[in-house]
């Protein structure tokens, strides 16, 4: 009888023991993407930024300027639910000083960020750049990829950040995009975007020669839709869930379109320009995965104002024209999460 009482006490020990130990340790990292509208400094230092001075046509100030990095630490944290994001990347900053200053003169100083940035060619003075949290991602390189003119088409562009960084051992590819905008019309541009998107199909295609197996994630804005040629014939992307070959890629925002959301409101329309497109093995490994479920645009009600004139709601700018309105950006943040199960 002892016996057996011991024996159920054991049993009973090891089936609490399973309930409240986790077979395998699991993280979450969040990322986020942000266009975050003409982030300059106030100094009269880059190729096209009078207006963002205090005497400039924007009487842009240092008050200014720090209201605007705190509603960006503001926005990005709103997106994440509260959490430091591990990957932070970013479309329209100027420079490498504005980046230094939003991580030291915010809340995002708690933890250690590192900066990737550098000077494109963009004829307004506006980047691309991503901020990492040093003690969770180790930084492996990183390049600028050109977005040069071909054929009759001239134009000048931002440069795509392509990342490689390793997660909990894990090797995982980043690239930034900005594409060329729409101004000047539609049709006269979308060849623009179209040769972006070829020069960036073509680096992933050289990617994956090497690396079979490489963990893709590309996330910017595009200045189009998840249907638009660009991305669905130049790209080669699909909606969720996809394809299930190496080579494909899974653009996770076309989960967004049965909602009517958008990350952009043009003339009372919502449209998703700012998107998250994952290689398919990010969808099926046990090592690093993205759960599509988790990939969403932050529409928080501090970020939108009315639309008076076409109803509903639009982002809350920074500026309507030359006039000081107090928002933050044109653009809504989107964000995924990556799930470790090392």
């Amino acid at each position: 009888m002892i016996g057996s009482l011991k024996w159920i006490l054991n049993f009973s020990t090891f089936i609490l023991f399973l309930i409240c130990v986790p077979a395998r340790a699991q993280s979450n990292y969040p990322i986020v993407f942000y266009n975050v509208e003409n982030f300059f400094d106030t100094t009269n230092d880059s190729k096209n930024d009078d207006a963002f001075t205090p005497r400039g046509q924007n009487h842009w100030t240092t008050k200014r300027f720090n209201t605007k990095a705190i509603m960006v630490y503001k926005a990005i944290i709103a997106a994440c639910k509260g959490q430091f994001p591990d990957v932070i990347g970013l479309a329209e900053v100027e420079n490498m000083k504005v980046l230094e200053q939003l991580i030291t003169r915010t809340p995002f100083v708690k933890y250690p960020y590192g900066i990737i940035h550098k000077e494109s060619p963009d004829p307004r003075g506006i980047d691309v750049a991503l901020l990492y949290r040093k003690d969770r991602i180790k930084p492996i390189d990183y390049e600028y990829i050109k977005v040069l003119s071909q054929g009759k088409y001239s134009f000048v562009s931002r440069d795509i950040l392509h990342f490689k960084g390793e997660i909990k051992g894990t090797t995982l590819h980043i690239f930034i995009n900005h594409w060329p905008s729409r101004s000047g019309g539609y049709n006269e541009t979308k060849e623009k975007r179209n040769i972006t998107a070829r020069i960036l199909r073509q680096r992933i295609d050289s990617l994956l020669k090497d690396e079979l197996n490489a963990r893709i994630l590309i996330m910017g804005d595009f200045n189009a839709t998840p249907q638009e040629y660009c991305l669905t014939d130049v790209l080669k992307t699909y909606p969720y869930p996809g394809l299930k070959e190496l080579s494909s890629l899974v653009n996770l925002s076309t989960t967004w379109l049965k909602n009517n959301e958008g990350t952009i409101c043009n003339g009372g329309q919502w449209e998703i320009f700012d998107q998250i497109i994952c290689s398919v093995n990010l969808l099926e490994s046990a090592v690093l995965q993205i759960i599509p479920g988790k990939t969403e645009i932050c529409s928080q009600s501090f970020l939108l104002e009315p639309d008076l004139k076409y109803l509903g709601k639009k982002p809350f700018r920074t500026y309507l024209g030359p006039v000081y309105h107090g928002g933050v950006s044109d653009h809504l943040p989107i964000v995924t999460v990556l799930y470790s199960g090392n």
